[in-house]
């Protein structure tokens, strides 16, 4: 034989979706508990562009801080092949809109053409959210702002996640199979305010849920939901 063919890896769906682990998307208006969510992940380290992490301050979670777009990949390394990082078995990246800020920020130093600079953040923001969304056997959680847009034909307002820059912003939800709107109602019995994770589009917010196994409403615990969805692919 002129060469030879290396052997298929087999597998079932439903074992691949167990090994892979669930990747999550939920945008929140500030202050709505993003942040407050990553301490509902099993065994998480949080990577963190925030300017704080005041709403953990009761629970001690590893914590790498990201001062700069090249902090990233270097938490990439540590996480993906750092034989102490196997200890973690869920990741957070809060936020993804503040970490596409500074990359952002970065390609405008050093590109005096701003549809270049957009263009380059676009590229490796979007290398940097599949790398992380790929990481095999982890549970990863995506934290991102939330921004509001008024369709120009039926002039409705919708509500989705938001990233500088509108390709990316349109481009980030496709990048997940679960994308969640975390908000808050307000109990009319006692009037105290309570949050919640909508797993469903609506016509005002967006989000799904292509695992098919949770309610449209799901409490706000991360640990629960991929409990849920786990559950249903054993």
């Amino acid at each position: 034989m002129a060469g030879s063919l290396m052997p298929l890896q087999f597998t079932t769906t439903r074992e691949a979706a167990r090994l892979h682990g669930v990747k999550i998307c939920v945008h929140g208006r500030g202050g709505a508990g993003k942040t407050t969510l990553v301490k509902t992940l099993p065994a998480p380290i949080l990577i963190s562009a925030e300017s704080g992490v005041l709403s953990l301050r009761d629970v001690e979670i590893p914590q790498i801080t990201i001062n700069s777009f090249a902090d990233v990949d270097e938490a990439y390394r540590f996480i993906g092949w750092s034989e102490h990082a196997r200890q973690f078995q869920s990741v957070a990246l809060d936020s993804v809109s503040e970490i596409a800020e500074q990359c952002l920020k970065h390609e405008k130093s050093i590109n005096k053409d701003g549809r270049r600079a957009y263009g380059e953040m676009n590229d490796k923001v979007m290398e940097v959210i599949r790398k992380f969304r790929d990481l095999p056997g982890r549970h990863v959680y995506f934290s991102a702002k939330q921004s509001s847009f008024t369709d120009d034909i039926s002039h409705v307002t919708r509500y989705g996640p938001s990233m500088p820059g509108q390709r990316l912003t349109n481009e980030l939800p496709y990048f997940f199979d679960e994308v969640f709107s975390l908000e808050v109602g307000t109990n009319h019995e006692t009037g105290e305010n309570f949050r919640y994770l909508r797993t469903k589009t609506s016509l005002q917010f967006e989000a799904k849920d292509r695992s098919g196994a949770l309610d449209e409403y799901e409490p706000p615990d991360l640990t629960h939901i991929i409990n849920k969805i786990l559950a249903q692919a054993a």
